[in-house]
């Protein structure tokens, strides 16, 4: 049996009888809100972290388990990007969020803006109050049916006090792989204004042909010297709850900074079955990657197809890379918010755009890292609510 008819045999009850918080908050829905993936893991990971258990390695995290996920880390950006980062510049951390909550804290002028492009990931809009700074939301825009940087804004905006730019690449939630070119014009911007990045790569292994990812930090001797890299393996070999990423230090001034004790003190509580996990994915489960991603490009392509049969009023273009797809959901003539329109009409559980930042009102967010005939039901639910909603109306309007 192949990868893909393998997975193809998952089926929403025993999803829903793993219980993972896709599957459990809204029980009666198909989950598609979480960015996890409802696949099997590695097998080659599967052994690593049962060996570790009935080995006996649940106490604190030792050096030397930590060193070797470290220099995993650097095989894999070096084979995968061509990116030479020396492996005791790539540091633990619990996850990526624990690395932009250090950066803002350690790496930024106190009290300066956060910039932050926009429809962007949920908890870029919240963390940055809770260190006591601002956002300012440079929304995206649309060239040619691709979402590019608004250069002059990003300008503005850290002309306006901002310290700290977010990048997000590949770019969650609207699915783009920026290109090179694309990157040195941000790094332009950021250098003029003696700013910071802040580089979330999480998804950099979720990328499809023929795009390719581009680490900002390996651009120029620039950017390594502004940029705060944060990387994991979690959402490529599906492991977030296992908590490990890594930080990735570019330039003598901040590996410095990461040694103070209240800096590296963000280390803590990174996960020894993480480690060994991401360890075991990037040098072990490389082929599994291959595949999982294969079956992913089928997945993006049939959404579309689905889409444009069953709901062809919903704007959609393929992701570039992650699993995540941006749906357009403006032209649908749904009154308030469309994700609780679905959740509650259709039983699809989808993130609503705004949650994603002013920019992402009216879209959906859809996970489609399941297997295919969860796609294709989530879809004929989805026209199934629209049709009803249509027929509803269309009654009222005859009284």
């Amino acid at each position: 049996m192949s990868t893909a008819e393998e997975l193809d045999t998952i089926g929403i009850d025993r999803l829903r009888e793993i219980g993972s918080v896709k599957w459990s908050v809204f029980p009666e829905a198909i989950g598609a809100f979480v960015a996890e993936m409802d696949f099997p893991i590695a097998p080659a990971i599967a052994a690593a972290v049962r060996d570790a258990v009935e080995g006996g390695l649940t106490g604190y995290l030792p050096a030397a388990v930590r060193q070797r996920m470290s220099e995993a880390a650097a095989r894999w950006q070096q084979d995968r990007y061509g990116w030479e980062v020396p492996a005791q510049r790539i540091r633990p951390v619990p996850d990526v969020l624990t690395a932009l909550r250090a950066t803002i804290d350690f790496f930024t002028a106190p009290g300066s803006s956060i910039v932050l492009p926009t429809p962007a990931y949920m908890p870029f809009l919240t963390i940055p109050a809770m260190h006591d700074r601002e956002i300012i939301e440079v929304p995206m825009l649309i060239q040619d049916g691709r979402a590019v940087y608004d250069l002059e804004g990003i300008d503005r905006a850290l002309a306006d006090g901002g310290g700290l730019l977010i990048l997000c690449n590949p770019y969650n939630p609207l699915g783009r792989v920026f290109e090179r070119a694309e990157l040195e014009a941000v790094a332009e911007i950021v250098d003029r204004h003696g700013a910071r990045v802040f580089s979330d790569e999480i998804h950099a292994p979720l990328v499809f042909a023929p795009h390719r990812h581009v680490p900002y930090a390996s651009i120029s001797a620039v950017t390594a010297g502004h940029t705060i890299t944060a990387a994991s393996a979690s959402k490529a070999w599906n492991l977030p709850g296992l908590k490990a990423a890594q930080v990735i230090l570019t330039n003598d001034a901040d590996v410095e900074t990461w040694k103070r004790p209240e800096v590296s003190w963000a280390e803590h509580g990174t996960a020894n079955l993480g480690v060994v996990a991401t360890t075991a994915a990037f040098d072990d489960a490389r082929d599994w990657l291959a595949e999982t991603l294969d079956y992913l490009d089928g997945n993006r392509r049939l959404l579309g197809d689905l889409l444009a049969e069953h709901i062809p009023g919903m704007g959609y273009r393929p992701p570039e890379g992650t699993y995540i797809a941006w749906l357009d959901a403006r032209e649908l003539g749904i009154d308030g918010s469309p994700a609780e329109f679905f959740r509650t009409h259709a039983g699809v559980a989808m993130t609503d755009g705004i949650a994603c930042g002013a920019a992402g009102e009216g879209f959906l967010r859809f996970i489609l890292a399941t297997p295919r005939p969860v796609i294709e039901q989530a879809v004929r639910q989805m026209a199934a609510a629209l049709r009803a909603h249509a027929d509803a109306d269309g009654a009222s309007a005859d009284l």
